[in-house]
Parts: C-alpha cells; sequence; structure tokens
C-alpha cells in the first residue's frame, strides 16, 4: 500500500492526559503527526482532535482502532484528503520598510490573497489561510526578504459526507 494524507477526527470528553497517550499510540508505531489541533465541536462538552498523518490506510485503521479504546474517546473515524474540507493558518512577521520599499511583496500579498493583520515601525503581519502548498509557496515566495517569524496552526477539517457523531451521541444520551 502506498501512503497518502489522512486527516483522523477523535470525538472525546475533555480530560488531562488524553492528548498525551493518543500521542503515545503514534510514537509507538513510529508514525509522524503531520498536523494536530484540538478544539470544541459542534457537540456542547465534547472536543474534537483533528490529527494528520502520511501512512497506509493499513496503519490509519490500525490507529484509529487504538484511539477508540481510550476511555474519553468517544468516536474517531479518518478520511482521505478528497473527503475533507480542510484549511491551514499562518503568519508572517516581516520588516516594515519591505512594504514600502519592494513592490514585489505587495504583489506577493495581492497574488496571495493575504491580508495585513498589523502594521509598526518595525514589522508587519501578513495572514494567510488556505491549503498547506499555498502556505509553503508564500513561504518560499517570502523568504529570500526575510521572515522574522512564522507560525502556522494545524489543519482544520470538515467532511463533505455527514458525520453520524451527533446522531451517535443522542443514541447514548437517550439509553
Amino acid at each position: 500500500m502506498d501512503n497518502k494524507w489522512f486527516t483522523i477526527s477523535v470525538y472525546s470528553e475533555n480530560h488531562v492526559g488524553l492528548l498525551n497517550r493518543i500521542s503515545g499510540i503514534f510514537l509507538k508505531r513510529h508514525i509522524n503527526i503531520e498536523s494536530l489541533n484540538v478544539s470544541k465541536s459542534e457537540i456542547d462538552g465534547v472536543s474534537k482532535f483533528t490529527i494528520v498523518v502520511f501512512t497506509t490506510e493499513n496503519w490509519t485503521q490500525k490507529i484509529v482502532a487504538q484511539i477508540e479504546k481510550q476511555i474519553e474517546v468517544i468516536k474517531a473515524f479518518y478520511h482521505t484528503d478528497e473527503e475533507t474540507i480542510f484549511q491551514e493558518s499562518a503568519l508572517f512577521k516581516i520588516a516594515s520598510n519591505l512594504l514600502f520599499d519592494e513592490r514585489q511583496i505587495q504583489n506577493i500579498i495581492k497574488e496571495s490573497n493575504s491580508q495585513i493583520v498589523t502594521v509598526s515601525r518595525e514589522f508587519f503581519v501578513l495572514a494567510k489561510t488556505g491549503r498547506r502548498g499555498e502556505i509553503d509557496e508564500m513561504y518560499q515566495d517570502l523568504k529570500p526578504f526575510g521572515i522574522m517569524q512564522f507560525v502556522r496552526s494545524g489543519r482544520i477539517a470538515v467532511t463533505k459526507a455527514e458525520m453520524q457523531i451527533t446522531a451517535l451521541l443522542k443514541e447514548f444520551q437517550t439509553n
């Protein structure tokens, strides 16, 4: 089997130590977590982990099965990139003089559909939301001018198909 990008969605109760145990599942299998985001979900009191891995479907299935064995985990799913809608966000801190002195910087901002978040005498900050490749491309475009700081978020994703987690939770609540 070939390696592919998979997005693993984990719905869980919000408990201390769960993230450590979940990351340990990947560590034991020598699978790198490429991206990780934890947030509230659409269900009150339930957290959602969005984990991105580059591995085989077989390994992804095994990981999801192990994650679901954690007591606090309600349900875990995995999806391919084709089955999800996803984005990342990034912030770029650049020296302010470049904004005015380098026409190329203005072109990069316009062509990348990024936004200027703040401007000060010393620096300005650009925000870019998009796919990983778009952010990587903007990074490469800005790198020759000098990036003072760079940070990117983990992937956030929703599935194209309806997720059955809400119905599943309602079923548990009525029993």
